[in-house]
């Protein structure tokens, strides 16, 4: 009995020790603080963390307006303009075969987020324009990297290093620019004493004269410029916000057509589907793109539905849970971060059969209304769901419609062949190449 007891005194000494440490451990690791909001990112850190979303939901009721129908409506114009922009920059190639497509998207899609969110051209910016572009991309790296060393959330620390200080030379850039920016725009609205803020949301043409000075095209910065003299901003939250837009603006909407040119590039029927839809619905309104012809396209936007479906621009997102939540039989105890795995469940056979087959078909109005509503999530869901979905599926619309009418969408990198890596959104590990092969409509 005495032998007995030993053995198992023996064994329990060293399991509670280990438990003692676990549990001091686990402490420490729960006061390492977490990383501080990274001032490109303004606030969207914050809001996570804000008491219950109070932040949160006083930003979102001020933004929800920036994206409402008659807004969008206005913005069209300048993605269409991009699109052509596109189109052109191939069309006076040399090559027919684009050897970097994520660096060409992005680089008009940050353009075309830079005149809605900000009502400026990176193209009229000279000399500085690439410094800017340089800027967004360098950040977004630095983010990544310091995501992923915890001993540099400490700002001070983090400061101290070479990437700090390539952080604070690239910060300071893209500052300096939003606040000159912020600083031209409300002068404008000073010197045209607000008529053109009063006239938020209508449809008036771009030429007509407002007191003497010619009207400029809108941007989203007016509507948060609208909100400040409400007294609902000031000027560092109106800053936080175009620079949000900027971020989450312009790499997830560049991922997003990269993937949707690759499918419709491999998959040849459905491409010349889309372009017959296309072309009827172009050449039916005098050969020009509006927002009603962009309406008029559903099956060009179930093929970049069910592409996002397979290749979502943002992978995964966190949830903090405000209560205890049951699943099965776990119980998830109130404030637990809870990471949603978007790729999986769009590729879960309990929602989609077949799910690694492209078929645009799956978003028929008859087959969404049996499916589950949260198995489909490329720009989330619930109150919390991604506030610029309709801008980012307008913009999606415009550069394919624009593309597929003027071009064949030849594969030369394949989707097999590429290799994810880890990032915020959904990237590849180098280059992918495609070829657009002009078609000629003059016959």
């Amino acid at each position: 009995m005495i032998i007995i007891i030993s053995l198992i005194l023996c064994a329990c000494v060293p399991l509670l020790y280990h438990l003692y440490n676990y549990t001091k451990y686990t402490r420490l690791i729960n006061k390492i603080p977490s990383m501080p909001s990274l001032p490109i990112l303004g606030h969207t850190i914050d809001l996570w963390l804000s008491t219950q979303g109070i932040k949160w939901h006083q930003r979102r009721k001020i933004l929800t307006p920036t994206f409402h129908f008659n807004i969008l409506k206005q913005f069209i114009e300048i993605l269409i303009d991009e699109g052509n922009t596109m189109v052109n920059t191939l069309k006076n190639s040399k090559s027919t075969t684009v050897d970097d497509l994520v660096h060409f998207i992005g680089h008009h899609t940050l353009n075309a987020i830079c005149e809605t969110a900000m009502g400026t051209s990176l193209q009229e910016m000279g000399e500085f324009q690439q410094q800017y572009r340089e800027a967004v991309h360098e950040m977004g790296k630095i983010f990544i990297y310091r995501l992923m060393r915890p001993w540099l959330t400490s700002e001070k620390i983090f400061a101290l290093t070479p990437m700090g200080k390539r952080h604070s030379k690239y910060l300071k850039i893209l500052h300096g620019f939003t606040e000159k920016v912020i600083a031209e725009r409300k002068q404008y609205h000073e010197n045209t004493n607000g008529q053109y803020l009063k006239q938020v949301g209508s449809n008036i043409d771009d030429d007509i004269e407002v007191t003497g000075i010619k009207k400029k095209r809108l941007a989203m910065l007016d509507l948060l410029i609208l909100a400040a003299q409400n007294n609902e901003m000031n000027d560092k939250d109106i800053r936080e916000e175009v620079d949000t837009f900027m971020f989450e603006g312009h790499d997830t909407v560049a991922m997003g057509l990269t993937f949707a040119i690759l499918v419709l590039a491999e998959h040849k029927d459905v491409q010349e589907l889309v372009r017959n839809e296309v072309s009827a619905v172009i050449d039916a309104n005098g050969g020009k793109l509006t927002m009603a012809a962009l309406n008029d396209m559903p099956y060009l936007e179930r093929c970049l539905k069910e592409s996002l479906r397979l290749y979502p621009s943002v992978p995964l997102i966190s949830r903090v849970l405000s209560e205890d939540v049951k699943i099965q039989s776990y119980l998830l105890p109130n404030g637990t971060v809870l990471h949603i795995n978007i790729v999986d469940i769009h590729r879960d056979p309990n929602f989609w059969s077949n799910p690694n087959e492209f078929d645009p078909d799956r978003f028929l109005p008859e087959k969404i209304q049996k499916r589950h509503p949260y198995s489909y999530l490329p720009f989330s869901a619930g109150p919390r769901n991604c506030i610029g979905q309709r801008f980012a599926m307008l913009e999606l619309k415009t550069i394919v419609a624009s593309l597929v009418y003027n071009f064949y969408l030849e594969p030369v990198d394949y989707i097999r062949d590429l290799r994810m890596m880890t990032d915020i959104i959904t990237r590849v590990t180098r280059p992918i190449r495609t070829r657009f092969v002009p078609i000629n409509r003059a016959t």
